[in-house]
């Protein structure tokens, strides 16, 4: 008679420890490196905005009493429009003449010249440009050409041409009032102005380091620099 035969073993299952099991099945945390020295200064750069808006109030008063000198030029080398009274009515002296034309025109010219100047002076001094200088050039430009404007007729002649009549007498001829006939004129200082900062800031202004370009540098092998 034979012993019964035994069944063998069954396989041995490791056991696992639930502690261990869960720390090989967490995800590990990626760990984002910190910013290198150049990403933190290309995101702080610029001077803030309260320092940009100083400069632009001062950039704007600058323009503006730049009207003064622009105002002088104008009444100095504005043609003068004759005119000659008979006692009754006042006329043209020349009704052909294109004096009262060349006043506009000379006024138009030298404000596309301020406002050329203006852009260029503002742009040596603060290439970086901004939002807030740009609106402190037109701004500034349109203030001074008004100023200019006014301060022109203020100095040019008698405005109250029937009392100016009188006092030069009959058949006397005397200056027409400096007066701005287009007064779209006074549009043309902002205007070159923007054009012309526009222009320098394209060809000369300062250009934003890419980050990207930085961090990835490498030399012609390949290898990141040391």
């Amino acid at each position: 008679m034979t012993a019964p035969l035994t069944p063998p073993p069954p396989p041995h299952e490791p056991s696992y420890d639930r502690s261990s099991r869960g720390a090989r099945q967490a995800s590990p945390v990626p760990v984002m490196p910190a910013p290198a020295a150049h990403d933190v200064a290309y995101e702080q750069d610029g001077p803030g905005m309260k320092t940009e808006v100083r400069e632009a109030a001062i950039i704007t008063v600058g323009v503006a009493l730049a009207g003064v000198l622009l105002g002088v030029l104008w009444w100095w080398l504005a043609p003068h429009v004759p005119l000659v009274s008979d006692g009754e009515a006042v006329y043209l002296r020349d009704t052909e003449g294109e004096q009262a034309v060349g006043v506009d025109g000379t006024f138009t010219l030298l404000a596309l010249g301020f406002g050329a100047v203006s852009a260029l002076v503002v742009f040596l001094v603060r290439r970086r440009g901004g939002v807030p200088l740009v609106v402190a050039l037109a701004v500034g430009g349109l203030l001074g050409s008004v100023l200019a404007w006014r301060l022109g007729v203020w100095l040019g002649p008698e405005q109250n041409v029937v009392a100016h009549a009188r006092e030069v007498g009959n058949g006397v001829t005397f200056s027409a009032p400096l007066k701005l006939g287009a007064k779209g004129a006074l549009l043309a200082w902002p205007f070159a102005a923007l054009v012309v900062h526009l222009g320098l800031s394209a060809l000369f202004g300062p250009r934003d380091p890419d980050p990207f370009e930085q961090r990835f540098a490498q030399d012609p092998y390949g290898a990141p620099p040391a």
